[in-house]
């Protein structure tokens, strides 16, 4: 891993796990999306990760109407770099994630590098009564659907957005997945630097032990050399003390309410921008520095804001 003193804080301000029921502070229309996006940046945030919504019923909607609204409002608004989705939601098509990337060519696009089990059922525990129909049955279908993204899946996404000039936030769920971004690298289909987020929590990845974050660092030192910049995410509770660990060992982060609802012990969040506040407080507080827009493009070698499509 390339060794930098500035941390890249990434907020994924909504995302397609949590439902309208969970949380209040859950951004659900355009203009909330995007000043959640815009309020994470102004907190810290160098990279802001999008999803939509549909603005009735805070669905998932990977249609090209939810997100053109929003990001023309981000880009006018801050200079945070657009980090657009290709995960959608574990109900949609590879063609039906991957079109707002390939339309609105942003700086960066999310992959998730495999076919996985995705649980999100254990939270039907925690939450009972739910605002609209759609909510109950899609997290319980996470207990036999899953997600998929075939090896061909994941080329297409990589050959599509790559014309545009799109890097990626290569999301990494398990150690297997380091390895198909491996292959890819092998084939010559993805070019360094390869920004790596490790994912820790997730019902069908990895764990959030210490040593499976040090297991993943030290995989992906083993592949990829200083080819590569690192950044962690953890679900749910453990969203700061991941992010703590990591920083520690000179990595990069991502907060944002798509990946935790909280901040604290029994408190929900009440914006993105307050979970950044906090993840930058650890960061300073070990002696690091948070890296605005600019540096995070340098740092990932971007084409640069004025060369997307919105």
């Amino acid at each position: 891993m390339a060794k930098s003193n500035k941390v890249i804080i990434s907020c994924a301000v909504t995302g397609s796990i949590h439902t309208p029921s969970m949380s209040p502070h859950l951004p659900i229309t355009a203009e909330e999306i995007a000043d959640a996006a815009i309020g994470a940046a102004e907190a810290g945030a160098a990279i802001v990760h999008l999803h939509a919504r549909d603005p009735e019923t805070g669905k998932p909607d990977q249609s090209l109407e939810r997100f053109a609204p929003f990001l023309g409002v981000i880009k006018q608004r801050t200079p945070a770099v657009v980090n657009i989705t290709t995960g959608g939601a574990m109900t949609m098509t590879v063609e039906e994630r991957a079109l707002p990337a390939i339309k609105f060519a942003p700086e960066v696009a999310s992959l998730n590098m495999g076919t996985m089990n995705f649980g999100l059922y254990p939270m039907l525990n925690r939450y009972k009564e739910f605002k609209h129909d759609w909510e109950r049955e899609y997290i319980e279908g996470s207990r036999s659907g899953f997600f998929k993204n075939t090896f061909a899946d994941i080329e297409y996404i990589l050959t599509e957005c790559a014309n545009n000039g799109t890097r990626f936030e290569v999301e990494c769920y398990d150690i297997g997945h380091l390895y198909t971004l491996a292959h890819m690298v092998d084939r010559g289909i993805v070019k360094p630097p390869f920004f790596v987020q490790s994912v820790f929590g997730i019902l069908g990845g990895i764990g959030t032990h210490p040593e499976d974050v040090a297991h993943m660092k030290r995989t992906a030192d083993r592949l990829f050399g200083d080819a590569y910049r690192w950044s962690v995410l953890g679900a749910g509770s453990n969203q700061m003390r991941i992010a703590a660990i990591a920083a520690a060992m000179g990595g990069n982060v991502r907060v944002g309410l798509e990946d935790s609802l909280w901040a604290g012990p029994g408190k929900l969040a009440e914006s993105n921008a307050e979970q950044v506040r906090i993840v930058r407080q650890i960061i300073e507080g070990l002696g690091r520095e948070v890296a605005s827009p600019d540096e995070a493009r340098e740092i990932l070698e971007l084409k640069g804001g004025d060369k997307v499509e919105f």
